[in-house]
Order: structure tokens, then sequence, then C-alpha cells
């Protein structure tokens, strides 16, 4: 081998080494990190020992967790005080369609003490979305919420379920009707990927039409992805939690779904069982399936 095929051959080594490199580096960056987890999964634990079940999750590799009314201690005071003896955070928290009213600003304020940047809304009320052109008429009192909040320093976000995904007698998608009336600066989405999937729509697909929209998400599997009819079908509402797994255990690719993350603006994941059989088990499986991902 003369000099030059041996510099040439070096060269090459080196080159294909470098690129191992950064091929290593970018699949262990391409993780979630830190993982949150939805304290509507273990409220049962929650009930039965707080600290505890706090200390448990941090643990298990948790390091982010989202609530709501029920799932947090009586005063911002003292869910601030329990998250930081844990050593967690809780940047998201969901609040129910009539806090929108007139005591939105107080609901706001208490938050921000426990440290909250986001506030969620993960249903509209019944009567309001059954009214004629209900999604619109819901969609301006999500940019009115929207605007106090961000007056404040605060993220608003609207929170799917499946019936976002049945369409309307026009054929219309409610979700596609709230994407596209709610200004995207006031009104982020967290978007639950377990109900979107049973609502038989594509994650990726919406990320891709409406890049950045999407702040957060609900990581919730689902053991089957039931028949379109099915799900349009009343008794759905009763049948739906039959369905549901530990993360990982269940058929949503979330390999392919992550690697979409940075189109889809995603910077807190949750993750979600709505009936877990054993609440701390559902947190530990999936939180160990999820620290081992990657994409």
């Amino acid at each position: 081998m003369d000099r030059r095929t041996f510099l040439g051959t070096l060269s090459g080594a080196a080159a294909a080494a470098m690129m191992s490199r950064k091929l290593t580096w970018a699949a262990d960056e391409h993780r979630i990190d830190p993982i949150g987890i939805q304290l509507y999964t273990v409220r049962d634990a929650l009930k039965k020992d707080y600290d505890g079940t706090l200390a448990q999750l941090v643990q298990m590799g948790y390091r982010e967790v989202e609530s709501g009314r029920d799932h947090d201690k009586p005063s911002p005071k003292e869910m601030r005080a329990a998250l930081d003896r844990a050593g967690l955070t809780s940047p998201s928290y969901h609040v129910d369609w009539k806090s929108l009213g007139a005591d939105w600003p107080k609901v706001i304020e208490a938050n921000k003490i426990v440290g909250r940047t986001y506030l969620v809304n993960p249903w509209i009320d019944e009567e309001v979305r059954d009214k004629p052109d209900g999604w619109k008429h819901a969609a301006d009192t999500l940019n009115r919420a929207g605007e106090t909040a961000q007056k404040a320093g605060i993220q608003f976000a609207y929170h799917n379920h499946w019936i976002e995904f049945v369409p309307l007698a026009d054929g219309k998608m409610p979700y596609d009707i709230l994407l596209e009336s709610c200004d995207p600066n006031l009104v982020k989405m967290e978007m639950d990927l377990g109900w979107i999937t049973v609502g038989g729509q594509d994650p990726v697909k919406y990320f891709q039409r409406y890049p950045g929209r999407f702040c957060m998400v609900h990581i919730k599997d689902v053991h089957r992805i039931p028949d379109a009819a099915s799900v349009r079908s009343s008794r759905f509402a009763g049948e739906h939690m039959t369905i549901l797994a530990d993360v990982g255990t269940g058929v949503i690719d979330w390999k392919r779904i992550f690697a979409n993350s940075g189109q889809a603006g995603i910077k807190h994941y949750f993750v979600e069982h709505d009936n877990p059989k054993d609440c701390m088990k559902t947190a530990r499986v999936s939180c160990e399936y999820l620290q081992k991902l990657r994409f």
C-alpha cells in the first residue's frame, strides 16, 4: 500500500468513526427527558399517601407531574411545598370549563404560586358544544381565556378526547374547527395521543398541518384501535376504558410519533392511563419503556 492509499484509507476510517459517533450521539439525544405523568393516573395511590406516592414517582424516573383540582393539595402553597419536598415540578394543570368564567384570573394566580406555566382545558361541556356552531363558540371562549392567561404570563391550551374526531353533520372535524378558529399564540394544544388514535386520526399528519401548535402531549396507549362506527356510538363512552394499556404494551408506534416532536413543538410529555388496574405498576412500566425509547 503506497502512502496516498494509506492516508486515504486512514481518512476514510476516521470519517466513518466520526459519523458513527455522531449517529450514536443523535440516537442518545432523541429521547424523552424529562418524563412526566398526569397525576390522574395515580389518583388512588395519592388518596392513601400523597407525599409517599410523589416520592415513588421520582424513584421511578419521573421529574414532572401534571395535575387537576381533584389531585392537588388543598392550597397552592401546600402543593408547591409537596412538589419541592419530592423534587418534582408541575408545569401544567387542568381546569374545567366553568373555571374559564369570572374566577379565571384567580385560578391563574393560584397556579402561578405552584409554579405552573400552562393551564389546560380538557373538556368542553356538552351544553356548549351541542348548540349550533357550538365548537366555534367554544373556540371564542378558549381565545378569551388564552388572552387573559397570556397577559398573566401563562400559556393556555386545550386537551382532546375522541369526540373531537367524530365528524359533525357537515363532515367537519371538531378538532379542525378548534385549530382553525383558535389563535395559535393564545391557545396551544395538548394532544392526547391515545384518544386521537382511537378517533382514527394520525397525530403526525396534524403535526405536519399545524406545526408548532402542540406544546404538550398525553402518552396514552391502547390494546386495540376500535372501528369508526364503534367510536361514534353513544355506547363507546362507557366502553372506552377497556382498551387502554400501559405505555409500550399497546399498539401505538411511539417511535414514529416522537420522531416528529420537533415539528409538533412538544415541550412536555405526560404519561396517562385513565383506568389502571394497578396504578403504580402502570406508572413504573410506562416510565421504564420511555426511558429506553430512542427516536
